[in-house]
């Protein structure tokens, strides 16, 4: 569903750039829906021609919408409507299940897989005595190739004695063996990407994205998952159904 920029006109009471106009016209189209995830924008040229400004004006306001994350550039193919995940907060699912529900392909960046000594933190989530042994899991989770979020989960080596053996996602590994969770308990809350996220995250330094820590728990009510994950704020969207 393409949308009709044509309608587009320079607002002479606004003394912004006619870049940042056409910017903020074309945001407002793809947070109302009016494009879809994956789908391409118009080319430079052809939003040149339909509202009679430069080619540079074009461009700079898909730069503003690429710097917002709205949208991603594919090398020699066009502009694109970035991902955008909507994830209730009722339902305990994976990273994999979310994507796939939605149409998109995911994949895993792997950083690291190995057994490691637990460190305090996860000594306290997961109940584990010092020194203890878990699995440890770190990487960057990706929908289409567009990075999403980096993950660190932590699991009782017990749990997962061979981490390497996880591929794609890590509840369909559980699953197998018998240790999916059964319930969770999340804590969400937002944070500025220091250099390091940032680059992991393929964002501006001190960009705000969602830190999730979760706690997995099987139906015996021991944890078996602690899971850190910063995810970034451009692509995520969290619900939650109140009701009274």
């Amino acid at each position: 569903m393409h949308t009709d920029t044509r309608g587009f006109r320079l607002d002479q009471d606004d003394h912004s750039p006619l870049y940042m106009q056409l910017a903020r016209r074309l945001a407002q189209d793809v947070r109302e829906g009016r494009y879809q995830a994956d789908q391409a924008l118009p080319s430079e040229r052809m939003l040149s021609e339909q509202l009679d400004v430069s080619r540079v004006t074009a461009r700079k306001a898909i730069d503003q919408l690429v710097e917002q994350g709205l949208v991603v550039r594919r090398r020699g193919s066009g502009n694109y409507i970035a991902p955008r995940i909507e994830q209730p907060l009722s339902n305990l699912s994976s990273f994999s299940e979310q994507l796939q529900q939605r149409g998109y392909t995911p994949r895993s960046r792997w950083l690291r897989r190995e057994l490691a000594a637990a460190d305090a933190d996860a000594q306290l989530a997961l109940g584990l005595s010092p020194g203890a042994k878990v699995a440890r899991l770190e990487r960057l989770r990706l929908a289409d190739d567009i990075v999403m979020a980096y993950e660190v989960s932590v699991l009782p080596a017990a749990v997962l004695p061979r981490p390497e053996e996880v591929d794609a996602s890590l509840y369909a590994h559980l699953s197998g063996s018998g240790h999916l969770p059964a319930r969770a308990l999340q804590h969400i809350r937002a944070m500025n990407a220091d250099a390091v996220l940032a680059k992991r995250l393929e964002v501006p330094e001190g960009r705000a994205v969602l830190f999730i820590t979760r706690v997995g728990y099987l139906d015996s009510g021991a944890p078996v998952e602690l899971t850190h994950s910063y995810c970034r704020s451009d692509h995520y969207d969290f619900v939650a159904e109140l009701r009274r």
